[in-house]
């Protein structure tokens, strides 16, 4: 067996590096040019029973372990006003530490054989040869005609489409993308507002999500209910910057200084999903994981779903000599798994930005102050 895999994020290597510790032949490909072709995101916090779990059968865990920032774990929410709401520390008990998700993805770089990845291939099409085999053309012309496929390349999957007719839709809502540098100093009452951890500043409709990373950087998503169309041209980062800012008129310096100090360009990042309940029926020689099998609103678990995708298949594979057979348990296992998540994360969502934000937040993390 050798399994193509399409797309180098965490869900492709973590199947990858699992296919290689149980003896199993994976090639990766992917559009970026090489891992520092771009800034790989901010921190992730790593969960015990997604994250932890794909990590462990991938044989890491020290490694990853040596990544974890201690104290970012601990969570905050303000008012609009800069009042503190809630405070929890990181106590160092929490199962969801935080790690750079660019470190990561080197450490699964590092773990695989080689020549494992084959980087600057972007695909351009899939097609169904018929008996479980698939060409796959690359920008350029290039094909490679596989036994087994696995999509891992996303939201906007090349591969999807042979299984499925879902394609992502606008959720009505977008992030807009800020970070400030050496906060500490040059940005201290927003450093000390949003405090050692994450800080979640939500409102009906909007909000301010930041967090701590390495260095003193605050890297902060603005959430705002509107149409795309609303959030304009970014390419005039000023006039951006400022449209953002006008829907947080009247709220504490601190946390406008998040979007009006930013010490780069704002960028857009609109947040589309697939059906809760995306499925379908099995096709022989391909399936997917990650975004391009269930794209949801973003809570905190799609990298984590995307590793445990992964391992999952990674070891339905090595433990059926029926590639069939395995694809067919990884994907009744994975349906509900990635649509019980995709509820949770709309859920989530109304807490953070309906009409009762942000008492709905504060009754989820103290329930006892209801």
């Amino acid at each position: 067996m050798n399994v193509t895999i399409i797309g180098a994020g965490l869900g492709g290597l973590v199947l990858a590096r699992v296919l290689h510790v149980h003896g199993i032949a994976a090639t990766v490909y992917e559009a970026e040019a090489s891992p520092a072709a771009r800034k790989q995101g901010g921190l992730l916090d790593i969960h015990e029973k997604t994250g932890q779990v794909a990590l462990e059968a991938a044989g890491l865990t020290d490694g990853f372990r040596g990544l974890i920032l201690e104290g970012h774990e601990a969570t905050r929410i303000l008012d609009r006003d800069g009042s503190v709401l809630y405070d929890e520390p990181d106590d160092g008990t929490g199962g969801r530490p935080e790690v750079p998700r660019g470190e990561l993805r080197q450490l699964l770089l590092d773990s695989l054989p080689d020549g494992t990845v084959h980087w600057g291939h972007k695909v351009t099409g899939v097609r169904a040869l018929g008996g479980g085999r698939h060409e796959v053309t690359f920008a350029g012309g290039a094909t490679v005609t596989t036994t087994l496929l696995v999509g891992a390349d996303g939201a906007w999957s090349k591969v999807r489409p042979l299984l499925s007719d879902a394609v992502p839709e606008y959720i009505g809502r977008s992030y807009v993308e800020t970070f400030l540098y050496d906060s500490d100093t040059r940005h201290p009452a927003a450093a000390k507002a949003v405090g050692g951890g994450a800080l979640l500043a939500p409102a009906p409709g909007k909000g301010i999500q930041a967090h701590r990373e390495k260095d003193g950087t605050l890297h902060t998503y603005v959430a705002l209910t509107e149409p795309v169309e609303w959030f304009g041209d970014f390419t005039d980062a000023a006039a951006a910057v400022e449209r953002t800012a006008r829907e947080f008129e009247g709220w504490a310096p601190e946390l406008t200084a998040l979007i009006t100090d930013g010490d780069t360009a704002p960028v857009l990042r609109p947040l589309h999903t697939l059906p809760v309940e995306h499925r379908w029926d099995r096709v022989p020689g391909v399936t997917l994981v990650g975004d391009a099998a269930h794209l949801a609103t973003p809570n905190g678990e799609g990298a984590n779903l995307a590793m445990l995708d992964g391992a999952e298949l990674g070891k339905a594979l090595a433990a059926h000599d029926d590639v069939e057979t395995a694809l067919a348990e990884f994907e009744r296992a994975m349906f509900p798994r990635s649509a019980e998540s995709a509820a949770d994360g709309n859920e989530l969502h109304e807490l953070l930005f309906g009409d009762d934000s942000p008492r709905g937040l504060l009754a989820m993390f103290a329930p006892e102050g209801r």
